[in-house]
C-alpha cells in the first residue's frame, strides 16, 4: 500500500511539473495557487459533465443504482483514509488488502438486501396476483 501512494504520489509530481512547465511555455505565470484553481476546476467540471450524464441514464432506470454509486464511492474515499490515518498513527498496518476487505465487504452485504428486497417483491406480487384471482 505505502508503495502504491509513493507511485502515485509521483505521478501526480510528475505531471505537476508537466503543467508548471506548459504554462511558463505559454507565457502564463500561474502561482501554485493559480494553477491549483485552474487544474481543478478543470478536473471537476470535466468529471462533473461525465458524472451527470451517466447519473442521468441511470435516474431513468433506478436512484437506488445512483444511491449505490454514492456509496460505494464515498466509502471508497473513507477507507484510504483510514488506511492512511493507520499509517500516520503507527495504530494498524496500512494494506491494500484492508481496502479490498472492506470494500467487498459492502458488496456482500448489498447484494444480500438486494436478496431481501427481491425476495419481498416477489412474495407481494405473487400475493397480489393470489389475491386478485380470488376476487
Amino acid at each position: 500500500m505505502e508503495k502504491a501512494l509513493k507511485v502515485s504520489a509521483g505521478l501526480i509530481n510528475n505531471i505537476h511539473d508537466f503543467i508548471i512547465y506548459i504554462s511558463s511555455a505559454m507565457g502564463l505565470s500561474l502561482t501554485d495557487k493559480g494553477l491549483h484553481f485552474w487544474t481543478i476546476g478543470v478536473i471537476g467540471l470535466v468529471l462533473f459533465l461525465v458524472a451527470d450524464k451517466i447519473f442521468r441514464r441511470l435516474a431513468k432506470w433506478s436512484i437506488s443504482s445512483i444511491s449505490f454509486i454514492f456509496t460505494f464511492i464515498f466509502l471508497t474515499v473513507l477507507v484510504f483514509g483510514l488506511e492512511i490515518e493507520q499509517k500516520i498513527t503507527g495504530r494498524g498496518n496500512m494494506e491494500f488488502a484492508d481496502i479490498v476487505s472492506g470494500l467487498w465487504g459492502f458488496i456482500v452485504l448489498f447484494v444480500v438486501y438486494l436478496i431481501v428486497i427481491g425476495a419481498v417483491y416477489l412474495v407481494k406480487r405473487l400475493y397480489n396476483r393470489k389475491k386478485h384471482k380470488l376476487s
